[in-house]
């Protein structure tokens, strides 16, 4: 695509000034974005009413509505976040090593921009000001194709972040989006290899899996999250309650809700019964084994193919377990990798399924919710990585930027 060989370019060009800029002049720019996410919150607000209003029309459901969704206290956590960025060390430029060899050279290595990064993402408008703040952080240039579904609502933040570059005179080209959504605009960038340093897809499993199988852009491969939580027989069940009632209907549109529920049998016929009362109350769908059904009469037998679903809605998976070591090994079986929590009083327990499970995040006794990057101290995130490669969990600042050895001499040669 043409439109996508010219944004390219300019990113590139764009990127080579961003690389060089100081400190104090990224957190000028973004200081002033979010001061404009603020003033200019009617329009932004009137443009994703556009979009909610295209989703009501073709029955979206609910939970992705909620994902697409602003409104005053989002754009408020949106700016926050911009300005949390600012207050961010800068990682570029920081040396991590420096060492001098028998020879008398002198070795280090700093960390360097990326360059172009390429984003590939759904029905997340707030993604949009997210990667642009922790780009401009990092001196990389960003080249966004969201999904037509927040076509307005991305248009006009990238409206206001563009006209925040201007005021700070910082190239506008820092920040591109490809307002072309069909499929073609999104093979299109899988194959831009010449300008794209790296591709990030952020989405559901088959946005991922087409981007990791089809591009020709190294990827920064982002990860479901078919998340669980275990109640062991010493949690505290108020606790354990609030913990799992949280994680499943805080929003159970995102990616760190929690999808599937494991509970010890030793307090399964205390904790059951309310537990799911509460969830019904909420509109949550149970679906169990048989213990569960038999505890539980309004839910739902599950199917084989419920344990490794990640549903991203009001439906829960939940199973009775004889021991840890049972939920553990569900967990290996049917877990993403992304955030797993266990609830229990029992240190040894707890440290046990902090060392085994493997996974992104592990938690004991909180909710699955809290993987974000905002909420890790980040100011944002790019994506939350189930890979072990480069990055693994909220990638924040360090995750985009690469390293470069520099090398003091004195006339060396190589004898």
């Amino acid at each position: 695509m043409d439109e996508l060989i010219q944004k390219g370019k300019q990113a590139s060009e764009a990127a080579k000034t961003l690389a060089q800029l100081s400190t104090n002049k990224k957190n000028g720019a973004l200081m002033q974005a979010a001061k404009l996410i603020i003033e200019k919150a009617d329009y932004i607000l009137s443009e994703n009413q556009k979009d909610l209003n295209n989703a009501n029309t073709n029955n979206v459901k609910g939970s992705l509505v909620d994902r697409l969704r602003l409104n005053s206290q989002r754009l408020e956590s949106i700016a926050e976040g911009l300005e949390q960025v600012a207050r961010l060390d800068d990682p570029i430029g920081e040396t991590l090593s420096m060492k001098k060899r028998p020879n008398g050279l002198q070795i280090g290595q700093i960390r360097v921009p990326l360059g172009v990064i390429g984003i590939i993402y759904e029905a997340r408008p707030n993604v949009t000001a997210d990667a642009f703040a922790l780009c401009l952080k990092t001196g990389n240039a960003v080249i966004l194709r969201g999904g037509k579904e927040a076509i307005h609502s991305n248009m006009a933040i990238v409206k206001v972040i563009q006209d925040a570059l201007s005021k700070e005179d910082i190239p506008t080209d820092a920040i591109q989006l490809v307002e072309n959504t069909g499929r073609e605009s999104a093979v299109a960038m899988m194959k831009l290899n010449e300008y794209l340093d790296v591709l990030i897809p952020r989405g559901g499993a088959g946005l991922i899996k087409t981007v990791v199988e089809n591009s020709r852009v190294p990827v920064l491969e982002t990860g479901i999250g078919n998340c669980h939580t275990f109640i062991d027989e010493s949690a505290n069940l108020e606790k354990a309650q609030k913990i799992a009632v949280n994680a499943k209907t805080h929003r159970p549109g995102v990616c760190n809700a929690m999808e599937s529920l494991l509970i010890h049998e030793a307090v399964a016929e205390k904790i059951l019964p309310p537990l799911c009362q509460e969830l019904k109350s909420l509109n949550v769908e149970i679906r169990g084994d048989q213990k569960v059904c038999d505890l539980v009469p309004f839910s739902n037998n599950a199917t084989p193919e419920d344990w490794g679903t990640e549903y991203l809605d009001l439906i829960l998976s939940i199973k009775v377990v004889s021991s840890l070591d049972e939920a553990i090994s569900h967990i290996s079986t049917y877990g993403t990798g992304h955030s797993e929590a266990i609830v229990t009083e029992n240190y040894s327990a707890a440290q046990r399924f902090l060392h085994e499970v493997d996974a992104a995040a592990v938690y004991v006794n909180a909710s699955t919710r809290f993987t974000d990057g905002f909420e890790f101290g980040f100011g944002a995130e790019i994506g939350i990585s189930t890979q072990k490669l480069h990055a693994r969990g909220p990638m924040g600042l360090r995750e985009l930027t690469s390293t470069k050895y520099i090398i003091y001499g004195d006339g060396q040669i190589r004898p």
